[in-house]
């Protein structure tokens, strides 16, 4: 067995971009993909983030909203996702738990990492909720942290509109090339932002790798033809 922690971005769960805040399709495709793991062998963890719902960096500018209110209704968003993806995952099937980092016992369990590896023991999903509990960290620091504490073995970040990691924004750069492998150093020291730094940092320090993919390669996630692999040196 093998533990494996995938980073969905919320704008993902939209699916096509056309004003919707779930689509179907990328809900079954999260359903399969994470069914195909789980018949491997492997033990299943998820962070969400919010972005389709919420986005802290706009309702501070126009509203003037203090960085670490919005941070914190940003983290209600990503409990939001999580909730709707456990009860599709339920409905299909999959035995899923939402553990989340700010209490709410009427809707989910609290993050308590025994009781996590209890459930990953037993073959249920976990979705982790509300990133680390506190501002100013990002959802990519949430899944490197999740993953260290609970000894995953690798991260797979999961985009939306982009299948891997750049040398540029490919939608705004057309001379960006994707990367196929990378030290987690080089991406800090180049500054390639498809991930958070500071999660690629945490990475580094702690030997985790990292893999970006494309929501489309979902089914294949941990298949080293798709995607760029970022080595933890």
């Amino acid at each position: 067995m093998s533990r494996i922690l995938l980073k969905l971005s919320g704008e993902a769960l939209s699916g096509k971009n056309d004003g919707s805040l779930y689509d179907q399709a990328v809900l079954q495709d999260m359903v399969a993909a994470v069914r195909s793991l789980v018949a491997e062998h492997h033990e299943v963890m998820i962070v969400l983030g919010g972005g389709n719902l919420f986005r802290g960096a706009v309702l501070s500018a126009q509203l003037k909203v203090e960085r670490a209110t919005a941070d914190y209704i940003g983290m209600l968003a990503t409990i939001q996702n999580a909730l709707v993806v456990r009860d599709y995952f339920s409905a299909s099937g999959l035995d899923t738990r939402v553990a989340s980092a700010i209490a709410m016992p009427q809707v989910c369990e609290a993050y308590v990492p025994k009781r996590i590896a209890r459930h990953l023991e037993k073959g249920r999903i976990i979705i982790f909720a509300a990133g680390l509990g506190v501002p100013y960290f990002t959802t990519d620091t949430t899944a490197v942290q999740r993953a260290l504490e609970l000894g995953a073995t690798e991260v797979v970040f999961v985009k939306n509109g982009v299948d891997g990691l750049y040398s540029a924004d490919p939608r705004i750069e057309r001379s960006a090339q994707l990367i196929k492998q990378i030290s987690a150093s080089d991406v800090v020291l180049q500054r390639l932002r498809a991930l958070d730094l500071s999660a690629v940092a945490l990475a580094r320090d702690n030997k985790l790798p990292l893999r970006i993919i494309g929501m489309s390669d979902l089914s294949r996630a941990l298949s080293p033809d798709i995607g760029s692999y970022i080595s933890p040196e």
